[in-house]
C-alpha cells in the first residue's frame, strides 16, 4: 500500500479505487441476496453498508501496510480493501468452518489480524474505546502505525467516544476518528433526532469540544475523502493527535436483516426512509448520487476508464464473488463438539 501521497493517484490506483469500491457493493448484493436465494444459511444478523464504499476506499487508500483498521459491527468493505479473502469472509458469515473466524464470529465479528484488521464489536460505540487502546499501544511500541477508527452518527453519542476522544487528544495519539454519518440510526432519520443528543449539523463540530481538527466531507466522492483522511494520518503520524472526520453519505440498504422464517420473503426489506417515512422521493434521490456510478462517471470523463474496461472490471467482480459463494456453501459446519472451543469462564 503506497504512502499517503497525491501522486500515487495515477490511473492504475484511481481504478483499484472503483475496483474496490464495486467489490464491496458486490459483496453486500450477494450477502442481500442470500436471505431471499438460500434461506436460513446465514444465521443471524447482518448490516450491510451499501453507499459507503467511496468513504470506506478513499479513507483506507490513505493508509500505510501496517496502519490498522478497526470498524464497528457494520463491517464487510474494510477488510476487503485491506486484502482479507472474501471467500472465508463469507464462509464466516455463512457460520462455516472454513470462514474467517471458523464460524464463530459471523457478520458482526469479523476479524483478520494479518491483514491489519484486528476485529469488531458488535456494541454500538465501543470500537472507538478499543481503536483508541490500539493507538496508545502504538505511540507507546514507537510502532508508527496510524489507527483507522469507523463508526456510525449513533455511535458519537456514546460516552465511549467522548472519553476515547478526550485521551486521544491529551495524549496525541496517533488515530483517526471517521464518524461514518449515513442519515439513520436504525430507523430515525438524523435531523430528528433529541436536538439535546447531538451537537447539530455538521457533526464535525464535536472535535471543538476535544480542540482537536474536525472537518465534514462528501462521502460520496473518494477523492475528497482520501484529501482529508490523508491529512488527517499526516498530521497523526507526525506525532500531533487525532482528528475527526465526518464522512457523509446515504445507506441504501435497510438498517440490519436477521435469519429468515418460513415464508421464504421474495425481496430484502425496503430502506427505513420508505418504511417508516414513505420518503420515496429521497431515496430515489440519494440513489441519483450512487458513489459507485458518480466515480464511474467521473473515470470515464478524465479517461481513465472506458466502457469495455469498466463492463470487464464488474464481470470479474461478480465471478469472484459468485465463487466466494460457492465456496461459502460448500464449506462444512463446525462440529457440535466445537461450540465451546473458545469460550472462556
Amino acid at each position: 500500500m503506497p504512502k499517503n501521497n497525491k501522486k500515487a493517484l495515477g490511473k492504475e490506483r484511481l481504478i483499484w479505487m472503483y475496483t474496490q469500491m464495486l467489490r464491496i457493493r458486490e459483496f453486500e448484493e450477494r450477502v442481500k441476496r442470500t436471505f431471499v436465494e438460500h434461506p436460513g444459511v446465514i444465521r443471524g444478523h447482518t448490516h450491510l453498508a451499501d453507499g459507503a464504499e467511496a468513504s470506506i476506499v478513499g479513507a483506507l487508500a490513505t493508509r500505510d501496510e501496517s496502519d490498522l483498521a478497526m470498524p464497528s459491527y457494520r463491517c464487510h468493505g474494510y477488510p476487503i480493501v485491506l486484502g482479507t479473502s472474501v471467500k472465508k469472509m463469507m464462509a464466516e458469515i455463512y457460520g462455516r468452518k472454513d470462514g474467517l473466524c471458523q464460524g464463530f464470529g459471523g457478520s458482526m465479528h469479523l476479524a483478520d489480524p494479518a491483514h491489519h484488521f484486528p476485529g469488531t464489536s458488535g456494541i454500538i460505540g465501543q470500537a472507538i474505546a478499543h481503536a483508541t487502546g490500539a493507538a496508545l499501544a502504538a505511540q507507546v511500541k514507537k510502532s508508527g502505525q496510524v489507527i483507522y477508527c469507523f463508526f456510525g452518527d449513533g455511535a458519537s453519542k456514546q460516552g465511549a467516544f467522548y472519553e476515547s476522544l478526550n485521551m486521544a487528544a491529551v495524549w496525541k495519539l496517533p488515530i483517526v476518528y471517521i464518524l461514518e454519518n449515513n442519515q439513520y440510526q436504525v430507523y430515525t432519520r438524523v435531523e430528528l433526532e433529541d436536538a439535546n443528543a447531538a451537537a447539530g449539523d455538521p457533526l464535525s463540530q464535536k472535535a471543538q469540544a476535544f480542540s482537536i481538527p474536525g472537518l465534514t466531507v462528501d462521502g460520496t466522492d473518494p477523492l475528497k475523502v482520501y484529501e482529508a483522511v490523508g491529512k488527517a494520518v499526516k498530521r497523526a503520524r507526525a506525532g500531533l493527535g487525532p482528528s475527526l472526520i465526518e464522512s457523509k453519505f446515504y445507506r441504501f440498504s435497510a438498517h440490519g436483516n436477521a435469519i429468515t422464517v418460513p415464508p421464504v420473503p421474495t425481496q430484502f426489506p425496503e430502506h427505513e426512509a420508505i418504511e417508516t417515512y414513505g420518503r420515496k422521493a429521497e431515496y430515489a434521490a440519494a440513489r441519483a448520487r450512487d458513489p459507485i456510478l458518480l466515480f464511474r462517471k467521473k473515470l470515464k470523463s478524465k479517461g481513465v476508464l472506458s466502457e469495455s474496461a469498466a463492463k470487464q472490471i464488474e464481470d470479474s467482480v461478480r465471478a469472484e464473488l459468485e465463487q466466494a459463494v460457492q465456496f461459502a456453501l460448500a464449506s462444512p459446519f463446525p462440529s457440535p463438539e466445537e461450540a465451546t472451543k473458545y469460550v472462556y469462564a
